[in-house]
């Protein structure tokens, strides 16, 4: 890895092994019984495969399910066209790379598809497993260039904002506990945490200063029991389990059954070797960081211990 700062290592390669387990989503969509379980096992051993009988049901599959990385659809379907339905799939989930499996010479449908973005390609019926393999093969690969495109973008535009928050916090705010909350507010927004509390040490030992922010329901304050926060005190490094249940050393720990908290990053807030404060950022699912976004954490972690100098220098 570039760049490297060790010791975000461990925490890179739990979210790697974390990420190697999960299968990319795919939804197909035929009126047909035999053609959709013909899709299904054709594709079950790579993806997570959603089906659905119509394009009316599959939009119901997509509310639910969220976005999915290849959408393969019939065209001739009751109620709705392929083409219809994807068209309406576009604006909720530009990224997703659709195809149709056509049995006629609709060209106009199809071309208009095409050209407008709606539709990546078009395969014939009857249509060949191998063809069509290959097809979803260079589908995914474009979705995941695609979704790469789309991070950067959000990570450069979000690490401007996040930085813009910090600096603006450490010239507007005129003592040091008034700065916790609106930075813990932007940390926990920035990188879609449940929960973010950024709470003062003093003397090694957790200050009752804090700034708390929630997403949903009212975030409770375990950090002076909690392991990991015991830990990044006492090394200045930064802590985290990206998946506590699987977590030997946490699963058993009471307070994350009881708060749903199933990962958990810790940040050091460090001056001059000391720690001055602790940032907890909470997720009720197992962490979906990107390695590239713990770096950010950590570097952001730096430009908050200035901040919050600064303002006790005020």
């Amino acid at each position: 890895m570039e760049n490297t700062i060790p010791e975000l290592e461990t925490i890179c390669r739990q979210l790697m092994s974390l990420e190697k387990r999960k299968k990319a989503k795919m939804l197909v969509v035929d009126d047909e019984p035999d053609n959709l379980d013909l899709l299904y096992r054709t594709f079950r051993r790579d993806f997570q495969v959603l089906k659905a009988e119509s394009g009316i049901q599959a939009l119901e599959v997509l509310a639910t399910e969220g976005e999915v990385a290849v959408i393969i659809s019939d065209q001739r379907m009751p109620e709705m066209k392929g083409t219809e339905f994807l068209s309406k799939t576009v604006p909720q989930f530009p990224d997703t790379v659709r195809i149709i499996l056509t049995g006629f010479t609709d060209i106009e449908d199809l071309v208009d598809a095409i050209n407008s973005g709606q539709v990546y390609k078009y395969i014939t019926k009857p249509w060949d497993p191998l063809e069509l393999k290959a097809v979803v093969q260079r589908a995914t690969e474009t979705y995941e260039l695609l979704k790469q495109r789309t991070e950067e973008l959000r990570r450069a535009n979000a690490q401007m904002a996040l930085l813009s928050t910090i600096v603006q916090v450490a010239q507007v705010a005129t003592k040091v506990e008034e700065s916790l909350q609106p930075i813990a507010q932007a940390f926990g927004e920035n990188f879609a945490a449940d929960g973010c509390i950024l709470q003062l040490v003093e003397n090694n030992s957790l200050n009752s200063a804090q700034g708390v922010y929630s997403a949903d329901s009212p975030v409770e304050n375990w950090l002076a029991e909690d392991p990991l926060v015991k830990d990044a005190i006492v090394n200045k490094q930064l802590q985290g389990s990206v998946n506590v249940p699987a977590d030997a050393n946490l699963s058993a720990v009471n307070h994350y059954s009881a708060s749903s908290i199933q990962a958990h990053i810790v940040v050091p807030i460090i001056y001059r070797d000391r720690v001055m404060a602790v940032m907890s950022l909470q997720w009720k699912n197992p962490c979906q960081l990107r390695e590239d976004e713990l770096k950010l954490i950590h570097l952001s972690a730096q430009q908050v211990a200035l901040a919050l100098t600064s303002t006790k220098a005020v």
